[in-house]
């Protein structure tokens, strides 16, 4: 079983996923081997609330290139979590 804090890497914090916390559904990049029931349970942990729904998607690398030399960026795996009505909002801004 695999720690809550190495399943969830960090919140996705864009434009559109804050427009999203309106709806309580939240983005995360999560490790690219875990499942939606590792996630659900890693999220219930960390935040102490209630996971309705969990969407993934897997990303590929885009090829990059500078000059002469191309490579690619890492592959990722996100999450967007959609909490219960009842659960309270996550607040990734505390402290700033």
């Amino acid at each position: 079983m695999k720690d809550s804090r190495d399943v969830i890497k960090r919140p996705i914090i864009t434009e559109r996923s804050t427009e999203q916390m309106v709806d309580k559904k939240y983005a995360f990049v999560v490790d690219r081997r875990s499942n939606k029931s590792e996630i659900k349970r890693a999220v219930e942990e960390i935040f102490g609330v209630k996971v309705s729904k969990v969407n993934t998607m897997n990303y590929k690398g885009k090829l990059k290139r500078y000059g002469r030399y191309s490579g690619y960026t890492a592959q990722r795996k996100k999450a967007i979590v959609t909490l219960t009505s009842d659960s309270k909002e996550l607040d990734f801004y505390e402290g700033v």
